[in-house]
């Protein structure tokens, strides 16, 4: 059995950079392929809850240990709700124009249920650093009440950590969480790669600016 804590450290650990970079100000800027106003904030945070809510649901779907399926299912209510609000912000929205997420294709290729738990909190890790960007966003375009609905978001994605997390210690020999690590890493490392791409694709330099 593990310890929640000490994987969480890890991860982050083996990642800082990656992860240091998904939460700067240029995450939102290659999220949105550099036109960070309202609508295209909105628009890409809708593509993202909702390939969450779609990955998550067909997770629940297939997931054959009880425990495992109980996380996915609860996670998926939450992104679908994230994503019916995003849209009421937004007043309109297509999911299939978007394109699915690199992290949420990824996420899609995951198996085995030591492999799925710790891809999630790869994500969560993930989407947790660049969640800050787009209430910092609204709270530079003195919109408050938009800032503090995306704090809320962020407060579901510890709760989603927490409840991967005590999945993994109840659940996971040690081969399995070094199946869970390799996940929770190409997780953040598909979402990072992503980032990277877009960016040098505008010509922009992917280190934060110090």
């Amino acid at each position: 059995m593990t310890d929640g804590e000490d994987f969480v450290e890890r991860i982050e650990s083996e990642n800082q950079t990656e992860l240091s970079r998904l939460g700067s100000s240029k995450s939102l800027y290659a999220a949105t392929e550099g036109e960070i106003d309202v609508d295209p904030v909105l628009r890409a945070t809708a593509d993202a809850e909702y390939a969450a809510w779609q990955t998550f649901e067909s997770w629940a779907e297939s997931e054959g240990d009880d425990r495992a399926r109980e996380v996915f299912e609860a996670t998926a209510d939450e992104e679908q709700d994230h994503y019916e609000t995003v849209v009421d912000e937004l007043g309109d929205h297509d999911p299939e124009e978007g394109e699915t997420p690199a992290l949420h294709d990824y996420l899609r290729g995951l198996g085995d249920t030591p492999e799925r738990l710790g891809g999630l909190v790869g994500r969560t890790l993930a989407s947790e650093r660049s969640k800050s960007q787009v209430v910092g966003f609204f709270v530079g375009d003195a919109d408050p009440q938009t800032a503090a609905l995306f704090r809320e978001f962020g407060d579901d994605l510890d709760d989603q950590l927490d409840r991967a997390l005590d999945a993994l210690e109840a659940a996971c020999t040690d081969e399995e969480i070094e199946r869970a690590e390799e996940a929770a890493t190409g997780a953040i490392g598909a979402a990072y790669e992503e980032y990277v791409e877009v960016l040098e694709g505008m010509g922009a330099n992917p280190k934060p600016v110090c």
